[in-house]
C-alpha cells in the first residue's frame, strides 16, 4: 500500500485530507519533523493561512529543508491550497521567503468580486497531466483563498496545469514531473475531489514500484564471491 506522507505543521485541520487519502486507498502518516518523512512514498503538503507562520512553524520543526529536496528530488509531492503557495520564492500576503521550489511568488487577488474567493468554481485545463486523468475540463473544486501564485520565467506556461476565474484569471494547477500543486481542495470537492486524490496515489504508486524494478539484479546475475 502506498505510504503518504501528510505533513502537520499547524497550518490547518488535517482530518479532511487524511480520510481522503485513505478512502482512495493509501496508508496515511502524519509527519511533524523530519523523521515523519522516513518510508513514504508521497508527500503531501496542505495548509491555511498565511505564509510567515507557515515558514516559521516548518522551520521550527526542522521541516523546511527536508520538504524543499523533497519537491526538487522527483518523487510524488502534492501541494494543497498554502501547500501550493508554499512552493514558490515569496509571498505578498505578508512579504515571507517561501520555499523556493518554483520560480514566481503568491500574489493577491486583485479585482475579484470578493475576497476570500469562497465556494466552488471552474477549473479549466491548460494541458493534459495524469494528475487529471478523468476529470472533466472546467469540473468544479472548492476554493478558499485572498491569494493565488503567479510562475515567473521562461517555463511559467509550461508550469501551469489550470486556471480558474474569479474577477480576473489565476493559475489553480502547476505541475513539474511528479510535482504537482493546487489552489483548490480536493478532500472537500466531491467526487473529482477523490479522482485527483485516487490519481496522485496511483501516480505514487507506480513510482515506487519503478523504484523497486530498479532495484532488483538483472537475471543471472551472481554474487562477487559466487
Amino acid at each position: 500500500m502506498t505510504r503518504v506522507a501528510v505533513v502537520d505543521y499547524g497550518a490547518g485541520n488535517l482530518v479532511s485530507i487524511a480520510r481522503a487519502l485513505q478512502a482512495v486507498g493509501s496508508e496515511v502518516a502524519l509527519a511533524r519533523d523530519r523523521a515523519g518523512l522516513d518510508g513514504a512514498d508521497a508527500l503531501v503538503v496542505p495548509g491555511v493561512g498565511a505564509a510567515a507562520p507557515a515558514m516559521a512553524r516548518l522551520r521550527r520543526h526542522g521541516l523546511a529543508g527536508p520538504i524543499r529536496a523533497w519537491a526538487a528530488s522527483g518523487r510524488p509531492f502534492l501541494g494543497i491550497c498554502l501547500g501550493l503557495q508554499l512552493l514558490f520564492e515569496g509571498s505578498d500576503e505578508d512579504g515571507a521567503a517561501t520555499l523556493g521550489v518554483l520560480p514566481g511568488r503568491t500574489v493577491r487577488l486583485d479585482g475579484a468580486p470578493s475576497l476570500p474567493h469562497i465556494g466552488w468554481n471552474q477549473v479549466e485545463r491548460r494541458r493534459d497531466d495524469p494528475l487529471l486523468a478523468g476529470i472533466a475540463d472546467g469540473a468544479d473544486f472548492y476554493f478558499v483563498h485572498s491569494y493565488a501564485v503567479r510562475p515567473d520565467g521562461p517555463g511559467a506556461a509550461a508550469l501551469t496545469l489550470a486556471e480558474t476565474e474569479h474577477g480576473r484569471r489565476f493559475v489553480s494547477a502547476v505541475g513539474r514531473g511528479r510535482l504537482w500543486g493546487v489552489q483548490f481542495h480536493p478532500e472537500r470537492s466531491g467526487d473529482d475531489g477523490l479522482r485527483l486524490l485516487a490519481n496522485f496515489v496511483a501516480l505514487a504508486d507506480d513510482e515506487r514500484d519503478s523504484a523497486a524494478v530498479s532495484r532488483v539484479p538483472p537475471i543471472g546475475a551472481r554474487r562477487a564471491d559466487g
